[in-house]
């Protein structure tokens, strides 16, 4: 991904979720435990069908029950999977696969890889119908009405959800949206509300977070940080444990996903408990390192988490922010948080 800063860091924190930072090349083994998506309940019924489904670009109808899904979005496999369809075709992340490297999908896969059909929103037409869809959805994603209307040509097509700029609808409305989709809307809610019901359970469990400031920070070059604002994924993960955000930096931040800050302004997140996205081995000791950072008390008093992008893959999790990889990021991370 880019090495530009502020204004790819978006960009650079989704494509991260496949290529760490940049995302790096995974080639995870395992699986994180119980995800909430393991048993997919039960299948649609034909009585399901005809639904129709409104998105971005207006309204699809889809006559019958798919069972030849193409997904063409960054994390838009993971709702299907858990949804109990495997995808027959996906997008590359960045010369990544989207496939049997993250954990807390790799068992829903079945060892059985998609077909890939483009990198991210630059989709093969070809390939996809050669694969001969059923359904297309493209939710995580930067469809473009010209490629919506290509694509509706092939097989009904879902775009992005409604009411959303792109890349920014939360995991619960692209678990909803799939739901309708696939003719499995109960489904949907009942994963939601699984999910919902394990950040209850970490909140009784750790009543010691309430209330304690919280800062999501990315050190992602040498005395700067990108510090996450309250609507990123990242950030509203930690505030469903309890957490709350300063108002200094939902001041900072404004109307962006972060501010870019250097050194000079880590006072920012001098918080309660301070996590650090890592893209490699290097960031955490040169955060260290920063002059400015070991003044803080946050730093003196050791309440900073280093958390990596890559194995294990707790940063990657967060950022995927998906209904599978939000129950894997509470697994791992609620151990690393003490009661500091």
């Amino acid at each position: 991904m880019s090495s530009t800063p502020a204004r790819t860091i978006r960009r650079r924190s989704v494509g991260r979720l496949a290529a760490a930072l940049v995302v790096l090349a995974l080639g995870l083994a395992g699986c994180g435990g119980d995800t909430g998506g393991d048993d997919p309940g039960p299948a649609a019924t034909s009585g399901a069908f005809p639904v129709k489904v409104e998105h971005k670009y207006g309204s699809t109808e889809i006559s019958r029950q798919p069972t030849r899904v193409v997904t063409l979005g960054l994390s838009d496999q993971d709702p299907v999977l858990a949804l109990g369809t495997v995808p027959v075709g996906a997008i590359d992340w960045f010369l990544e696969r989207p496939y049997g490297k993250w954990p807390w999908a790799q068992q829903l896969w079945g060892g059985t890889p998609p077909e890939i059909v483009g990198e991210r929103d630059d989709y093969n037409l070809e390939k996809i119908a050669a694969l001969r869809p059923d359904l297309i959805i493209g939710l995580y994603s930067g469809m473009t009405q010209q490629q919506y209307q290509q694509l509706s040509q092939i097989a009904p097509t879902v775009a992005q959800p409604k009411g959303h700029a792109d890349y920014a609808a939360p995991w619960q409305e692209m678990t909803r949206q799939a739901g309708r989709a696939l003719g499995r809307p109960e489904r949907a809610e009942q994963l939601i509300a699984e999910v919902d019901a394990r950040f209850a359970k970490a909140r009784q469990d750790h009543p010691e977070l309430a209330g304690r400031s919280v800062a999501v920070v990315e050190p992602y070059e040498p005395g700067k940080y990108a510090v996450f604002a309250p609507s990123d994924p990242k950030v509203v993960f930690m505030t469903q444990l309890g957490f709350t955000v300063p108002p200094t930096i939902v001041e900072a931040a404004g109307d962006e996903y972060a501010a870019e800050i250097g050194s000079e302004r880590l006072d920012l997140v001098d918080v309660d408990r301070l996590f650090f996205l890592t893209a490699d081995a290097s960031a955490e000791p040169r955060v260290k390192a920063d002059k400015v950072y070991a003044t803080l008390d946050v730093a003196k008093q050791n309440r900073a988490v280093f958390l990596p992008y890559d194995n294990p893959p707790l940063g990657a999790a967060l950022s995927f922010s998906t209904v599978l990889s939000v129950p894997y990021a509470l697994e791992q991370i609620l151990p690393l948080l003490g009661t500091a």
